[in-house]
């Protein structure tokens, strides 16, 4: 019996000091990615510091085109969030800017409104629009892979925290898609009945070209 409980207690004292490998793999990003993603730095070597990020804590810079910043922290900003199906980030909106339409292709979106008031939504592939006014504390929630957008209509500055089911949740803005592109502003013309004046003026605002 002695030795039945020495061998398991060996067995244990193997086992233990890898466990923590499993439970996350915080992502050396200082190595290529590969196919299956980063490699994880070695436990051993791990703080809490490796699971905290204060990218957040400041406002972003709204003094641009859209009036707006997206602050991300995903997977190359936080590295713990390697395989962990989750993303961050903090949304700045300078009354009268607006984040415009885009979408997530893969990720489901949360927003909170810490600060001030925010005009959102989204449109299903149905075609039918949901859009609210939150004011502080309140939260949205924008489907993944479906146009979305936030307008501050507010006379203060809006901050909210966004929170996305992917760690690399990716985004597409349609109109920097178009118009901060090469893509042909005739093919633009004809695909979205825009004139070819409105066209124009875009891709100088947004600088394209084509």
């Amino acid at each position: 019996m002695p030795r039945l409980l020495l061998l398991l207690l060996s067995l244990l004292s193997f086992l233990l000091p890898h466990a923590s490998s499993l439970d996350y793999c915080v992502a050396d990003t200082s190595l290529p990615q590969t196919f299956s993603g980063f490699p994880c730095k070695n436990p051993s070597n791990l703080t809490a510091d490796d699971f905290s990020y204060s990218g957040l804590a400041n406002p972003g810079n709204t003094s641009n085109t859209i009036k707006a910043t997206v602050t991300p922290a995903f997977l190359t900003e936080f590295p713990a969030l390697n395989g962990l199906g989750l993303a961050v980030g903090r949304v700045d909106v300078a009354p009268g800017g607006v984040i415009p339409l885009h979408t997530h292709p893969d990720a489901n979106e949360a927003l909170v409104l810490i600060q001030g008031t925010l005009i959102v939504g989204f449109v299903d592939t149905s075609n039918k629009a949901y859009i609210k006014s939150l004011k502080t504390g309140d939260v949205f929630v924008f489907p993944q892979g479906l146009l979305h957008f936030q307008v501050n209509s507010g006379t203060t500055p809006a901050f909210a925290i966004i929170t996305l089911n992917s760690a690399a949740p990716g985004a597409q803005l349609t109109s920097f898609s178009l118009f901060s592109s090469d893509f042909s502003s005739k093919l633009i013309e004809t695909t979205t009945f825009l004139s070819e004046a409105e066209v124009k003026r875009l891709k100088t605002l947004l600088g394209g070209s084509n």
